[in-house]
């Protein structure tokens, strides 16, 4: 037992000497003493300090991080110093060791260890490899204290084995009683870590993932036939309850659960690991089978049909789904650390763009799309060539050449006005040399005369944004002449050979469409072919010229104030083209400011043949509203959102007071020529200036020697709209002296057209007349007009449309007289309505009304109705005035309805026409044999809607009634037709007064998503202005503590929220009037560094439009300078420059 005694290397000697030595050293510790510390091998050999190096690190850890690099090099030379003396210490020993051998050995033993032991206590290091003999122990005892563990909560980490340095994880060690002490590993770091740690909201990173990853359905695995079916919940009866009723009182509990939770067991307990593993595979494996199976379909799609453009656009947009979840093709590794770039979308969306043009060489879309992505990473140069291209391979296309007109005049770096009209010019030429024939390579496509209108018509709204009116107005003048009064001589030539005729004409100085004596081109050629004009003497008018030195009414304004009113003045009366005039002797030289002359090499490039009368038609009446006279029906190419820039469309005229004969002007929101108001300041002045006014009026005496019949009293009716509609604006800005003026003027001119012949008979003159008296507030002067038609009329009755519009308007502003409905039977209103349906000759009210004949008359309009929506179907022509007919019958009955019986049959009436109009297409209606589709009647249902909104609108005006009823007519209408001013207004109006406005939100987030308009977007940002403005007007309100219920709750950073989304749409992005509403939003909070931001924001996008320059003016008067210098930089139309205010203001 005892064999390890017989090993020549133990001696007993040594093992008492140093158990002796053990105990004594013990003993000697008093019991404060700082802990022991015991080194590893590891740490002997390589990481030992000296006290010098211990004692410099504590003080030098309070010191800062650059003298670091000294510490290092002292700590290396008192290493080297240490470790040598030592070696000295160590040799010696040896040496002594080597001489004392022939010494008694016992002695010479106890000696040696007692020196070993001695140094392996007094030194700090002892180096293994100097101590051949000494290798039993590799272990020493360290008595020196260390001040620096009072000072730190742990011992310092290069006197710590690596080992437990990085695995900090057990509780014990080395050298402890496990039974009485353990390691606690006190981190401060960690703790820290774990507060400052929240827990991760929704929003989050990780969440977000996590979110955008599809959920996966819960299968009935026991159907694999039906793999969508979910595992059913049965409703288990168990037979004995009285057992089960502590564990499961509620019964919410199934069977397995119940007997678990009774501590019974369940038998199929043993499967349960297996299914849960299965569970957790499934949903990854799940997602990549799903993707991987739609990416298949796409590329399967695209490989088996590649002319499929459809199939490769979808291929395009289902990156977007495929880059939301993990990606089918990574490990389960690289899943997590995927990261979602948005130019690796954009690169395969290129690379399966560039393969489907491949295999489309010709598709224009895909192109399109290709150039659309190449934005994210082109610079605009390369963009314009790579467009260049495009227009190069495609020129005939008038889509295409749309898009580049819009991308080239949205790209501020390389914009400049002259650049971009001389491209339109190109355009429209190009497209003509098509149209002519002239350019055989490509052929003509459908509908190309249409769209170089529309061009044409942008051109010129381009030319007015930009303040270059005078040429917009010149390019309207010259095509009119151009279309209408062409000489059959040159009709037969192409394109730019009556061009080449014309120019003559144009710089002979003859009177031009719209200057008094203006004949045409056609009759100045044949005048030339005889020997030229017989000059007439003109009458000495008198001028209505502003002095120079008056445009500065008060000079103790600032400049920049100053400048803006002789702008603005300027705008408004400069607007027609300079031209020399031969009677004063004046020659191009007299002429102050050279940009107010157009040249013909200006206007030259853009005129083009209208060989369709509707569009000939179409090119009138937009020059008259682009002059601003209100036309009967909206013109405008739908996609014309850049040349919106009044702030006029929110404006209801007299709809709060009238709802029923509420005006709606079809073109709100363009501002006509002549007025560029700042967004502060409003509109200035009513109509034109002198000048102005005298040009629209020779305008329409030239528009009337070219029509008669019909569209000759189409005309006189626009003109008179024009003159109703100064009216209404003087009544809206409450300006009684001005509105007496206008009146006289406006009841001149509809006499004078009324007394001509083609007019006399014409209702519709005879309506617009008696409705002005009706509005300057003559109310029997416009009864008495309005009985007058209505005996002249004639005995049509429902059959007559002017009849039915005529009893319509006289009954509506009669009703709108009425305080309440009572007694509303025995009205004038219901007499107007009645002799209508009697069909007979009308007799003026006399106060009186027999029951017997409104019973007739609701039979009449019955059977009417019932006739009109049976109707067979009709040609084109006649659908616009059935449709007319159609609305003012049913508005006519709805209207007799509720004044004999109630809204609520009323309502009826115009939910059952709906209904009808509503019907699909195809499906043929029961009795009729009509196809009622949307398409067949899309005004009628649209002005039926707004009638029976207007009516609801005025009874809740006058009684009590739900809005529920209005609220729903109006959003299911305004679903139909997103882009119907009148209709939004309306809704606006009646949410303003709603305390809740989740509804509304809801309402216009759902709209907004399901069309391209951008009204919904302009309309839901209003909306949420009053709100703001309503709950700041409560806040403020100066009657002491106020404890408001219409809290703020973030409005402005939802409004601002609303302007983002909506600049980044794709008809919101170049849109002026939004931007500007953005501006001015921003401006109004005080924000001036972030306006100031915004308005080069908006430059990027609509370098063009001058009223966004004129309100940074407003904005920042202090950069009046630096705006300037910009507007002319891009050849924006400056009409006061600095230097002439500083004249100005010298005087």
């Amino acid at each position: 037992e005892l064999d390890w005694l017989s090993n020549p290397s133990f001696s007993t000697e040594d093992a008492l000497l140093l158990h002796q030595r053990a105990t004594e050293v013990a003993n000697l510790i008093p019991e404060k003493s700082p802990l022991i510390r015991t080194t590893s091998k590891s740490e002997l050999s390589g990481e030992s300090d000296t006290d010098e190096s211990l004692k410099q690190s504590s003080k030098k850890r309070k010191k800062k991080k650059k003298k670091h690099h000294n510490y290092k090099k002292t700590k290396k030379k008192t290493k080297g110093d240490s470790s040598s003396s030592e070696s000295d210490r160590d040799t010696k020993h040896i040496k002594d060791k080597a001489e004392g051998s022939g010494r008694n050995p016992e002695k010479e033993g106890a000696a040696n260890l007692d020196k070993k032991t001695s140094n392996l206590t007094s030194n700090r290091f002892v180096w293994l490899d100097d101590i051949q003999a000494f290798t039993a122990e590799t272990f020493r005892i360290d008595k020196k204290p260390d001040p620096a563990n009072w000072a730190y909560k742990s011992l310092y980490r290069g006197d710590i084995a690596r080992y437990s340095i990085y695995k900090r994880r057990g509780d014990s060690c080395l050298g402890i009683d496990a039974k009485k002490q353990c390691i606690t590993w006190d981190s401060s770091a960690s703790k820290r870590k774990q507060l400052q740690r929240r827990p991760e909201r929704y929003f989050t990173k990780n969440h977000v993932k996590m979110l955008n990853t599809d959920g996966i359905p819960v299968c009935n695995k026991g159907s694999p036939s039906d793999p969508t079916a979910f595992i059913p919940v049965f409703q288990m009866e168990t037979d004995d309850p009285s057992d089960t009723t502590d564990v499961n009182p509620l019964g919410i509990y199934d069977p397995s659960t119940t007997v678990w939770l009774q501590g019974k067991g369940c038998k199929s307990t043993d499967h349960e690991p297996v299914n849960t593993q299965q569970t957790i595979q499934e949903p990854g494996i799940n997602i990549n089978s799903i993707l991987m199976t739609k990416v298949e379909e796409h590329n399967k799609k695209v490989r088996e049909n590649p002319r499929d453009i459809n199939a490769w656009m979808e291929f395009v947009s289902f990156q977007d789904e495929l880059m939301r979840g993990p990606s089918p093709y990574a490990s389960k590794g690289e899943q997590e650390v995927r990261r979602k770039s948005l130019k690796l979308i954009l690169e395969k969306k290129l690379a399966i763009l560039e393969r489907a043009i491949e295999s489309n060489p010709s598709n224009v879309d895909l192109k399109l799309a290709r150039l659309k992505l190449c934005t994210e990473f082109w610079e605009p140069p390369a963009l314009i060539k790579e467009w260049q291209k495009l227009i190069f391979l495609h020129p005939n296309n008038p889509e295409l050449w749309k898009k580049y007109l819009l991308f080239c005049q949205s790209q501020f770096t390389t914009f400049s006005v002259s650049k971009i009209n001389s491209l339109y010019g190109k355009c429209l030429t190009t497209l003509a040399a098509v149209q002519d024939g002239s350019m055989v390579s490509h052929p003509l496509l459908p509908g190309t005369e249409e769209a170089m209108l529309a061009i044409f018509i942008q051109q010129c709204h381009f030319l007015r944004q930009a303040g270059h009116s005078e040429k917009a107005v010149s390019l309207f003048q010259a095509l009119i002449d151009f279309t209408f009064f062409k000489p059959d001589s040159v009709k037969d030539l192409p394109t730019r050979g009556q061009v080449e005729f014309f120019e003559p004409f144009w710089d002979s100085g003859e009177p031009r469409i719209g200057e008094k004596g203006a004949r045409g081109w056609k009759a100045w050629m044949h005048q030339q072919e005889k020997g030229g004009w017989i000059a007439l003497k003109p009458d000495d008018d008198d001028d209505e010229e502003i002095d120079e030195d008056q445009e500065i009414k008060d000079k103790s304004l600032p400049k920049w104030h100053i400048w803006l009113d002789i702008e603005y003045s300027r705008e408004a009366r400069h607007w027609l083209p300079w031209r020399p005039d031969k009677t004063k002797k004046e020659t191009e030289e007299d002429c102050e400011d050279p940009e107010r002359q157009v040249l013909f090499d200006d206007l030259g490039p853009s005129l083009i043949q209208l060989s369709n009368p509707d569009l000939q038609r179409q090119l009138l009446y937009s020059f008259l509203q682009f002059l601003g006279v209100p036309c009967t029906s909206k013109l405008f190419p739908s996609n014309l959102y850049i040349a919106m820039d009044e702030n006029n469309i929110f404006e209801s005229v007299l709809s709060d007071e009238k709802p029923l004969t509420s005006v709606s002007f079809p073109l709100s929101g363009f501002n006509s020529i002549g007025h560029m108001d700042t967004m502060l300041r409003g509109r200035h002045h009513i109509g034109h200036c002198k000048e102005g006014e005298e040009f629209i009026q020779n305008v329409f005496h030239v528009l009337f020697l070219l029509f008669s019949g019909k569209e000759k009293s189409n005309l006189s009716i626009c003109w008179l709209q024009y003159e109703i509609s100064k009216v209404v604006q003087c009544l809206q800005a409450k300006n009684k002296k001005k509105l007496k003026a206008q009146g006289r003027k406006s009841k001149k001119l509809a006499k004078n057209l009324l007394k001509e012949p083609d007019n006399r008979n014409h209702l519709s003159l005879w309506k617009l007349y008696a409705y002005l008296e009706w509005l300057l507030g003559n109310i029997d002067d416009a009864r008495k007009v309005f009985d007058t038609a209505l005996c002249t009329a004639g005995t049509g009755g429902c059959k007559s449309p002017q009849l039915c519009s005529l009893s319509l308007l006289y009954a509506q502003l009669e009703v709108e007289l009425l305080e309440s409905t009572e007694g509303a039977v025995i009205s004038r209103a219901v007499h107007i309505l009645t002799k209508l349906a009697e069909s007979g000759p009308y007799v003026p009210y006399s106060g009186q009304m027999l029951s017997v004949n409104v019973l007739k008359a609701r039979k009449t309009y019955e059977h009417a109705l019932q006739d009109y929506l049976s109707k067979p179907p009709v040609s084109d022509q006649d659908q616009v005035s059935d449709a007319n007919q159609l609305v003012n019958l049913v508005g006519c009955y709805a209207l007799f309805q509720y004044l004999t019986v109630g809204i609520d049959a009323a309502v009826l009436i115009y939910a059952q026409t709906s209904e009808k109009l509503e019907a699909p297409g195809p499906q043929k209606c029961e009795n009729t044999g009509e196809n009622f589709g949307i398409q067949n009647f899309p005004t009628a249902l649209e002005a039926i809607t707004l009638l029976h909104t207007n009516l609801l609108r005025f009874h809740m005006k006058i009684s009590v009634y739900p809005l529920n009823p209005l609220r729903e007519a109006l959003t299911e209408a305004l679903k139909r037709y997103p882009s119907n001013q009148s209709l939004w207004r309306s809704y606006i109006h009646i949410q303003r007064k709603s305390h809740s406005a989740s509804k509304a939100r809801r309402f216009f987030d759902g709209v907004t998503r399901s069309t391209n308009s951008l009204e919904p977007w302009l309309f839901a940002i209003q909306a949420e202005q009053l709100r703001k403005k309503l709950t700041e007007n409560v806040q403020r309100a100066d009657i002491g503590e106020i404890h408001s219920t219409i809290p703020e709750t973030g409005l402005t950073n939802r409004i601002v929220a609303l302007f983002e989304h909506a600049v980044q749409s794709e008809n919101g992005t170049h849109c002026p009037l939004l931007w500007r509403m953005y501006l001015n939003f921003l401006a109004s909070l005080g924000k001036k560094e972030k306006s100031k931001g915004l308005f080069y924001k908006a430059l990027q996008n609509c370098p063009w439009a001058k009223v966004l320059y004129m309100d940074a003016v407003e904005y920042f008067p202090d950069d009046l300078q630096e705006t300037l210098d910009l507007m002319t930089e891009k050849e924006l139309r400056v009409r006061v420059p600095m230097e002439e205010l500083d004249l100005l203001l010298e005087v």
